[in-house]
């Protein structure tokens, strides 16, 4: 029991007693105790309203001076109100901080709450997308940023990569938009001016373009007399080897002018995928004979048709995507080796896979992959007359028939490359 509770009980048996001997004195000693503790009572409301008052008035008064438990009740509340008083200034200080420091910082954020309304944003964010505070608060952002393709973007799940929108805007920019969830539902929209990155990119797309055109011409010429040299008898056999030679890096040349074109078309073409009706079965036994006939072929080359069924879109990008993960088995598996292909088809859509026997792929090279001009090993990349182009094709052609290209690989032990089509890519066949 602490002092101050001591101190009561002794205060409370001294008015006991009090009353006792004063009744007693009185010849009436029920009585006398009767008024010593209505007395004690009245002292105890006087405490209790003047703590009532203070706790309602405490911005206006001092606390009361009042002894006893009153007085440690007291004590103990105003240190609590001092700590709160403390924390809330603590807090409002923090919040100005983050006020200032997200003003400051030279990209957008916006703060969502679980249905995806916002909370709040700052000035950034406002010149950036237009908002208006406080109107726009409480607001889906959905409902104010109205591309088809941002409405697909929260509702797909994935936020790893950020979504490049066309904002409305008479001017021509371009906005880069992440999501970050956190917390119980809640989320952080990141937008950042992407026009200055953007044109820098279509200046570099426009550039490969235009000089994969012009380089074109004058090496076809050159392949010309090459090939007019190699078929002249009258060349001297010293002349033999280096022609040779130069005819293979004219005929590797032309390969990287052709697949630089290839994706060139891939980035910068705006269409819709057309809806053509590609017979993949029928595709991939082609595909199948002319790996076949290649020489130097590991020593099986298989196919496995699990489904009839086809797909829609754009058959010279379906067939150049799969043309490049075949040959890319081939080059990279031993003559001892296997390359499977297999197409199959389920609720998820339409599967595609390249699994080889090869030498594999180092785990820290797999997500750079479809990089353009990214080789694991440039030397023998090189040696196997690669042009570092051909999974960059792959990516962009399935991305434009909403696919996606699946990578894995153990060093050593081989790869499988799968092509995932979506279920509404699906061209199904009877029994399909």
């Amino acid at each position: 029991m602490t002092a101050v509770w001591t101190f009561a009980l002794a205060r409370l048996a001294a008015v006991l007693l009090l009353g006792l001997i004063l009744g007693r004195l009185a010849g009436m000693t029920g009585v006398g105790v009767v008024i010593a503790f209505a007395l004690y009572l009245i002292w105890q409301l006087r405490n209790l309203y003047l703590l009532e008052r203070w706790l309602r008035l405490r911005s206006q008064l001092h606390p009361p001076s009042i002894g006893g438990v009153w007085g440690d009740v007291v004590a103990q509340v105003d240190r609590l109100y001092r700590r709160k008083q403390y924390h809330k200034q603590r807090l409002a200080q923090l919040f100005r901080e983050l006020r200032r420091s997200t003003a400051a910082l030279p990209d957008g954020v916006i703060i969502l709450g679980g249905q995806r309304e916002i909370l709040w944003f700052n000035r950034r964010a406002a010149s950036l997308l237009g908002l208006r505070r406080p109107v726009d608060v409480g607001l889906r952002i959905d409902n104010l940023i109205r591309a088809p393709e941002f409405i697909r973007y929260l509702r797909s799940n994935d936020y790893a990569a950020p979504l490049v929108i066309r904002p409305p805007a008479e001017i021509e920019s371009y906005l880069s938009l992440q999501l970050v969830p956190y917390g119980a539902g809640q989320s952080l929209l990141l937008a950042r001016d992407v026009t200055h990155q953007h044109r820098l990119e279509a200046m570099r797309k426009d550039f490969v373009a235009n000089a994969s055109h012009e380089l074109r011409t004058p090496l076809t010429v050159i392949s010309g007399y090459l090939d007019a040299l190699a078929e002249d008898s009258g060349l001297d056999a010293a002349w033999n080897g280096p022609v040779r030679d130069m005819r293979a890096q004219a005929r590797r040349m032309n390969s990287i002018i052709a697949d630089l074109l290839e994706l060139s078309r891939l980035e910068v073409t705006e269409e819709e995928v057309p809806r053509e009706p590609v017979d993949v079965p029928r595709l991939l036994e082609r595909l199948q004979r002319d790996a076949l006939a290649r020489v130097g072929r590991p020593r099986e080359v298989s196919l496995t048709l699990e489904s009839q069924s086809g797909l829609y879109g754009a058959a010279r990008e379906i067939e150049s995507a799969f043309t490049n993960l075949i040959d890319n088995a081939l080059k990279y598996t031993p003559v001892e080796g296997t390359v499977r292909m297999v197409w199959r088809v389920d609720a998820e859509g339409g599967h595609f896979s390249v699994i080889d026997s090869g030498i594999g792929i180092p785990a820290e090279h797999i997500p750079r992959l479809t990089e353009r001009f990214y080789r694991v090993d440039h030397g023998r990349s090189r040696g196997q007359g690669g042009s570092g182009l051909g999974l960059a094709i792959v990516k962009h052609a399935l991305q434009r028939h909403g696919g996606r290209l699946e990578v894995h690989s153990v060093e050593g032990k081989g790869s499988t490359f799968t092509c995932h089509f979506p279920p509404q890519q699906l061209l199904r066949a009877a029994g399909g």
